[in-house]
């Protein structure tokens, strides 16, 4: 962690909805008139499209599963030395991943392709990571054993045995985890919308992905800051079937504390409307109150960081090469 470059991350699922809370943070830095280095995890994955779908074949004649979710096809070890060289100097080596044929052309990619690595733009006031891995940690790692016929000799000797702590250099982490029936349907429904594929080849995906769901992402729940999850107030039994996904006005947010003495809960439930305790750390909000509730709960806390920041000595600008 560190006081001179501060570094928050939104850590969860695919389809979960980490782009609704990138958005609300956005609002919230143009308030406090912080300059953010967004960064996406998609940037750290290991193959292109192309080359994943290759490697899936591949797995698939082999009888095994891998997804994005697992350590064979992301950059773990190059993202935890992204996470401490920005805590150190503010800066640090990323890339960014083309996620439609309209973001290639605006990178100068092909869709489902990278940009080369390269230093962050400088002076940024705090890095704000949205992704899949922002909270992993080693402990992550020993959760299932690495088999070493399946993963390439350095990923097992560097990812495997060393672990690999990203939670540790994280000063606010923020997990985002629905109901997961309601994750499900939202990613059927987002995958379909795209026109990547049908309906049964996204759940297709979800089975595959399961066991690395449960190993590599469900774990960094137990070490957020603050967990949101969003509850529909609806029949999603049996979320393949879902015709639509929930409305805002259908759902609730639970949201969760993990240091109670961070939040003035008092002033929090006054701002909010309809904001509840169920518990002394967990919070109820409507989900269209949402953006509202981020900016009340994380609002003081950027505005503490930023402060930290001004009256952190010997702060500057450092240059990494890539």
């Amino acid at each position: 962690m560190s006081q001179q470059h501060p570094i928050i991350a939104v850590t969860g699922s695919s389809g979960a909805g980490l782009s609704t809370i990138r958005h609300a943070f956005k609002f919230i830095f143009q308030r406090l008139n912080i300059k953010p280095a967004i960064v996406h995890g998609d940037g750290f994955r290991r193959y292109t499209d192309r080359q994943f779908a290759a490697l899936l074949e591949e797995a698939r004649a082999s009888g095994r599963n891998i997804s994005w979710f697992g350590p064979e096809c992301n950059h773990f070890q190059e993202l935890e030395s992204f996470f401490r060289t920005y805590g150190e100097c503010g800066s640090g080596v990323v890339r960014q991943y083309a996620h439609t044929t309209e973001h290639g052309v605006e990178l100068g990619v092909q869709a489902g392709e990278f940009t080369p690595w390269a230093p962050l733009q400088p002076g940024s006031d705090l890095l704000f990571y949205e992704g899949q891995h922002g909270g992993l940690m080693a402990n992550t790692w020993t959760r299932r054993k690495v088999d070493s016929r399946h993963f390439p000799p350095e990923i097992d000797r560097r990812a495997g045995r060393q672990g690999i702590d990203v939670a540790q250099h994280v000063d606010l982490l923020i997990g985002v985890a629905p109901a997961i029936n309601l994750e499900w349907i939202q990613k059927i429904h987002r995958d379909c919308k795209k026109g990547t594929c049908t309906p049964e080849e996204s759940v297709e995906t979800i089975l595959r992905r399961m066991d690395d769901y449960i190993h590599y992402l469900v774990p960094q729940f137990g070490l957020t800051d603050i967990n949101i999850q969003r509850m529909p107030l609806v029949d999603t039994s049996d979320p393949f079937i879902a015709r639509d996904v929930p409305l805002a006005d259908e759902s609730l947010c639970v949201i969760h504390f993990r240091d109670r003495e961070r939040h003035d809960f008092p002033e929090l439930l006054r701002r909010i409307p309809g904001a509840f305790m169920s518990r002394p750390t967990t919070m109820v909000v409507p989900n269209k109150d949402l953006r509202l509730a981020l900016g009340m709960i994380c609002g003081p806390i950027l505005a503490g960081f930023m402060e930290a920041r001004s009256n952190a000595p010997g702060l500057g600008q450092a240059t990494v090469s890539p």
